[in-house]
């Protein structure tokens, strides 16, 4: 998975995934951005698919043998409330208030979709290369590569200050779900009671932030039973460090993606300033020297994507017969237009390898996560569970009117099969631009109560820093991208749709496309601001091509997300209601699906059995040289130059990689591996073939995060890079 899967099930489906049609408006999801390039879409790998269903096999047979609360290691816990029962129970680990505070507050979230962490006292921050690796791409040139050749700063003068990232610290969290609640009448309409949730989180957030000063999120949590403010502290001041070489952060490429053993140094290092200098930092994690050990219990601090574990059967079965068949088909296509592309050229291809690696990599942990949901066992699992959690319900005269939930739930399905091909957007970089330069201006003249989510007071800042982005915009790749985006619609619409005609204006795809993009001057920053600036009546007046397509598509965008609120937000409260439930059966405690906000996971670092073979918990240098060895004359098995240079230099039994038990999904990615003491042993970058089921179902039987240790980074940086002054910063 390029972590997150890779975990990079992580950054590109954070990307990606907010670009695909979906119900979900507010959804805050990943994974990760893989590579190659070929003319035409690879068809399922049968021995990957033979392997998953035997995955399921035995998952399911662990699900089956094992209560339905308590699956091993399972668990994406909040910080404000941490199993520390259960830890003490089963680890005889409790962890203090100051332990967790001081994790908390040394960790990170991305905006570009990944997690990461602070690593000494003036603001070096670790994350993975996968997550930075969108940085990368826009700080690159024709004549600065820094995906395939890396960078290292020698002095603090020399680091590149990143065009647009936000990294998050979460200062607080504060339960608002009486307040959220309270501003719902019991007996509106779901268009209303959409209308009057949005208002009540948007004036929560506006006064937390004009009272803090903090970004301010509402954060909805178990379907809708509660919600929390959570308070960050932005920096968008944030400079590039060291990043090593594209063939050693993913070495082995799409064959090694979400296998283990791997020998990945998926790291980058990056800094924080505040008012033109290194931040200051009172929290930050120290680095654990010694390798780790077989059995040594770890936590992981990360911002998990998304999880469905709260989903009904019929939830599943809609993602499963078509939601993630409709995206898989938007990804292939994708896929090909990127490679295309690609071939026209060497420039053209480091242009596109970005978004080309999202791509392949989302299509590859959605395939493997549609095989989880047609395997009948996995389904048969999940609905012995319904059906005795719901014959319970029945039993008890206090709760037995919450079992119509499940009724309203399988209902909201038919509606969102019905949207799902719905869109009013073109998935390109400069049509977003105009598009949201255009509902800003119209939201500007609301009340901030009465503004879509996104566009409110307190969401400003973090809208105009993507806005205002420097990063560069490659005009051939919007045509391309663009031209079959308005193809596509063609498609779903239908040549004689009226919003059709209108937006091709007589032209062919081809031709409405390169038309657009030569007549716009949403490319130049000062533009952009200058439409900002004048508000609704500067963008009214504007005869920039782009802005006169985001204003004609705009009465559409607008009707098809209110239907998709409405539709959320009877999603919402029947959750709710299934949550209440549930508690009513099964006790309090427990964790909330994924939201893309800090959570606490544990685990041990443990091996597992494949094949009838015992899979160790670690790899080290050594084996990485030798897998190379093994694969000479496979491209993406090539090591770079920096590392053959220094293979006599490095201590080649310093451990690279390892496993654990720990529960992480897409969002993990760059999340910190830290110990008892709260000290950084490792890096989560992926999760191993066998955890891709864990959007819905968790196993540690095989499932396995999978981590850089710590101890191998250093090794990297002292006898690779030649970086032993930044090692030495490190933890201090």
């Amino acid at each position: 998975m390029y972590s997150d899967g890779r975990v990079r099930r992580n950054a590109a489906m954070a990307k990606e995934e907010s670009a695909w049609p979906t119900q979900n408006t507010s959804a805050a999801s990943n994974w990760g951005f893989p590579r190659i390039l070929i003319p035409v879409a690879r068809n399922t790998n049968p021995i990957l698919m033979t392997r998953i269903f035997a995955i399921l096999l035995m998952l399911n047979l662990a699900l089956t043998t094992s209560p339905p609360d308590v699956l091993g290691d399972e668990g994406m816990y909040l910080f404000n409330d941490l199993p520390t029962k259960l830890l003490k129970d089963r680890h005889g680990f409790e962890p203090s208030a100051e332990w967790a505070d001081h994790l908390r507050l040394s960790s990170v979230r991305f905006n570009s979709g990944g997690s990461g962490s602070f690593i000494s006292s003036d603001g070096l921050v670790l994350t993975n290369h996968h997550v930075a690796s969108d940085t990368l791409h826009k700080l690159s040139t024709p004549e600065r590569n820094l995906i395939d050749d890396g960078f290292l700063a020698k002095t603090k003068a020399d680091e590149l200050k990143t065009p647009d990232l936000e990294l998050n610290q979460l200062v607080s969290i504060e339960d608002v779900t009486n307040r959220i609640n309270a501003g719902v009448k019991t007996d509106a309409s779901a268009e209303d009671a959409a209308t009057q949730r949005r208002a009540a989180i948007a004036k929560i957030e506006s006064e937390s932030t004009e009272s803090t000063g903090l970004r301010s999120d509402v954060v909805t949590l178990f379907g809708g039973a509660q919600y929390h403010l959570y308070r960050y502290k932005k920096y968008t001041d944030v400079r590039l460090v060291w990043a090593p070489e594209t063939e050693a952060a993913f070495f082995g490429g799409d064959a090694d993606n979400f296998e283990y053993p791997r020998f990945n140094v998926d790291a980058t290092i990056m800094r924080v300033y505040e008012n033109g200098q290194p931040a200051k930092l009172d929290h930050y994690l120290k680095w654990n020297r010694d390798p780790i050990t077989d059995g040594e219990l770890v936590f992981v601090s990360g911002n998990p994507g998304r999880t469905q574990r709260i989903f009904t059967v019929a939830a599943l079965e809609f993602l499963r017969d078509d939601r993630i068949p409709y995206v898989l088909e938007y990804l292939r296509r994708k896929e090909i237009l990127m490679q295309q592309f690609g071939l026209e050229g060497k420039e053209q291809t480091r242009r596109a390898r970005d978004e080309l690696f999202g791509i392949q990599n989302a299509r590859k942990a959605y395939t493997g996560m549609l095989a989880g949901l047609q395997n009948p066992q996995t389904m048969a699992t999940k609905r012995g569970r319904e059906d005795r959690l719901l014959q319970q319900v029945g039993e008890r005269d206090e709760i037995k009117g919450l079992a119509s939930a499940w009724k309203e739930v399988n209902e909201i399905q038919a509606e969102k099969r019905e949207m799902l091909s719905q869109s009013a957007s073109l998935r390109s970089t400069l049509f977003d631009l105009a598009q949201q330069i255009a509902l800003l201006a119209a939201e500007d003249k609301k009340p901030n109560e009465e503004r879509l989510r996104g566009f409110t007071d307190s969401s400003r800042d973090s809208l105009l820093q993507e806005l205002l982005s420097t990063a560069p915009i490659y005009t051939d790749l919007e045509q391309a991208k663009l031209a079959d985006e308005l193809s596509r619609m063609i498609i779903q619409r239908g040549a004689d749709d009226r919003l059709v005609i209108e937006i091709l204006a007589g032209q062919s795809p081809g031709e409405r496309a390169a038309s657009l993009v030569a007549g716009t001057k949403l490319n130049d920053v000062a533009v952009r601001q200058a439409l900002i600036d004048g508000g609704l009546n500067e963008v009214l007046d504007s005869d920039d091509p782009m802005i006169e397509l985001a204003r004609k598509m705009e009465s559409e965008y607008r009707r098809i997300r209110k239907r998709n609120e409405e539709i959320e937000e009877r999603e919402r409260q029947a959750y709710a209601k299934i949550t209440e439930a549930t508690t009513a059966i099964e006790g309090t405690g427990g964790y909330p699906d994924a939201t893309f906000t800090l959570r606490l996971a544990f685990g041990t670092v443990k091996g597992y059995e494949e094949d009838g073979n015992s899979i160790p918990p670690f790899t080290n240098f050594a084996g990485a040289y030798e897998h190379a060895a093994q694969h000479e004359g496979q491209a993406d098995f090539d090591l770079p130059a920096s590392w053959m240079k220094s293979k006599g230099q490095v201590a080649l039994d310093t451990q690279l990689n390892f496993v654990c038990t720990a529960d992480i999904i897409g969002g993990n990615s760059g999340s910190p591996v830290v110990n008892r003491n709260g000290e950084l042993v490792g890096l989560i970058f992926d999760g191993n073939i066998q955890s891709l089921t864990s959007d819905y179902i968790y196993s540690d039987v095989q499932g396995r995060a999978v981590s850089v240790a710590g101890v191998g980074i250093l090794e990297s940086l002292r006898s690779i890079y030649d970086a032993k002054e930044l090692a030495d910063q490190i933890g201090r």
